[in-house]
């Protein structure tokens, strides 16, 4: 048995480089892709179940790798550490660069990390509130302070932020001014 699915990887190997081909639109890459999943593929052997599709079990095998493989070479930083960004660009877009950076370290902490992590980082709601610990209404509340926030003070509108949100939070539960 164990020969059987030898030669059936064997002879898969070639259909296997053209998808691999397909992913990485690299030789070199997918050539490496290759071997690796030819290695997952003989490692997880015993997994395979006889009559099953073959090539569909390969194929997820080569997906899941590939996806893998690209996360782990993302470049994460921890934006409070995030060298200062030096951009080759006209005058204006460096200022304007300044003028959001001074505007987000201007924000309460907590809107700045609800904010980043919903706009930036684009986590869903539920896990940046499992992360920071509080409600998801509450997170959401937070990116749409820092956003009306951000906004004014970039607008020039310091004082109107507040009072837009107040104005908001006011029109949205009318049962409240009555009580």
């Amino acid at each position: 048995m164990a020969e059987e699915f030898h030669d059936q990887l064997i002879s898969f190997m070639p259909k296997m480089r053209v998808w691999a081909l397909a992913l990485t639109r690299n030789r070199a890459a997918a050539d490496d892709l290759t071997q690796d999943v030819a290695t997952k593929a003989l490692v997880a052997k015993d997994c395979f179940i006889p009559g099953t599709n073959f090539s569909a079990w390969v194929h997820r095998i080569m997906i899941n790798h590939f996806i893998s493989s690209v996360r782990s070479k993302r470049e994460f930083t921890d934006i409070e550490n995030m060298p200062e960004v030096q951009v080759a660009a006209p005058h204006e877009d460096r200022t304007a660069l300044r003028e959001l950076g001074w505007a987000l370290n201007r924000l309460p902490h907590d809107q700045r990390e609800a904010l980043y992590m919903i706009v930036l980082q684009e986590k869903s709601y539920e896990d940046a509130a499992e992360q920071t610990g509080c409600a998801i209404g509450t997170l959401k509340s937070r990116v749409h302070r820092a956003r009306l926030q951000l906004r004014s003070y970039l607008m020039g509108d310091e004082g109107k932020a507040a009072g837009d949100f107040a104005r908001s939070v006011a029109a949205s539960r009318p049962e409240r001014l009555a009580a």
